[in-house]
């Protein structure tokens, strides 16, 4: 067993990509061509939205961190994970491997957190319109926003800490990023408690998240529903629309990525798909779904396009 000052200087190794020698070149490839895209297109939203002033309500304030949280989950996985593919080497440090599970923890937290704010967010402009800028004021909003990340922050923050005692008896992860449970698989003592933290945190971001949604989006279907005016419901139902979608695909995925490990009987290879797709879907679908689904982001999008379009031909 190793000690815990040796295991600072342990040295890690992930399981074989196992790509054949003629598909590391495009496999390579099209990692960075994935990762491109979702900084150019979350980067896009971001200066869009910092940009012009008339885009500086809580509703777009609030979408600003989704963008943040992305980027910082995808790269969390796309360096590493590409420079593994070119250098065909799948071997990190311990404390590299934990800082990647860390952050892709936070952006996994973030994610649920933020979403859960923007439903709260969309239930006070449906519901209660005459009361929504006596609620979403400048400073209730600031401090939505550092609620978010500073429960995120304590929440994952607990979980790592409580790896700080534990020295590790194994130096081979199954999976395709680090992450804690893949991590915990690596200590041979008893984890009993940190077991049952992690356990604990799935289900309550996890289970508050999905209570609050669905309690407001329950609230604005009946606001809907008795709502004469039809634009307004459409574009209530619509904009509603693409943050459940959002938000059930993101949720769905979470949860059978922490189900799966506590379940020898789910396929290796199924687990690793669903894991990797949390960070590769999400950061390159939200930006294209928020940016095109919202009028108000696509005009400016379109605006600031064909500006940079005339500016060029000039």
């Amino acid at each position: 067993m190793q000690s815990n000052s040796s295991s600072i200087s342990l040295l890690l190794r992930m399981e074989s990509l196992d790509i054949p020698q003629t598909g590391i070149l495009p496999t390579f490839i099209m990692g960075v061509i994935a990762y491109c895209l979702i900084l150019s297109c979350n980067l896009t939203i971001l200066l869009t939205i910092a940009l012009y002033h008339n885009l500086h309500k809580p509703m777009y304030i609030l979408l600003f961190n989704l963008p943040i949280n992305d980027l910082m989950g995808a790269t969390a996985l796309f360096p590493q994970l590409i420079a593994t593919i070119h250098l065909q080497n799948r071997s990190i440090s311990l404390p590299a491997c934990v800082f990647q599970a860390l952050v892709v923890h936070l952006y996994c937290g973030g994610a649920l957190i933020i979403l859960t704010v923007m439903a709260y967010d969309r239930y006070v402009a449906i519901c209660q319109p005459l009361s929504y800028h006596a609620i979403m004021t400048p400073g209730n909003l600031k401090r939505m926003i550092v609620g978010i990340w500073v429960t995120d922050v304590a929440l994952i923050g607990t979980l790592f800490l409580m790896l700080t005692p534990f020295s590790f008896c194994q130096t081979v992860i199954a999976d395709m990023y680090y992450n804690n449970p893949s991590i915990m698989k690596l200590i041979c003592d008893n984890t009993a408690v940190n077991n049952g933290y992690g356990l604990f945190l799935s289900v309550f971001l996890q289970g508050v998240s999905t209570i609050v949604v669905i309690y407001t989006y329950i609230q604005i279907l009946k606001t809907c529903l008795f709502n004469k005016q039809t634009d307004t419901k459409s574009k209530a139902i619509r904009t509603c629309a693409t943050h459940l979608v959002v938000f059930i695909v993101f949720q769905a995925t979470t949860i059978f990525s922490v189900l799966s490990h506590r379940f020898s009987q789910v396929s290796p290879y199924l687990r690793r798909s669903v894991g990797i797709s949390i960070l590769v879907f999400p950061p390159i679908l939200n930006p294209l779904i928020y940016g095109l689904n919202t009028k108000e982001i696509r005009d400016k999008l379109l605006f600031l396009f064909n500006s940079n379009k005339i500016s060029c031909r000039k």
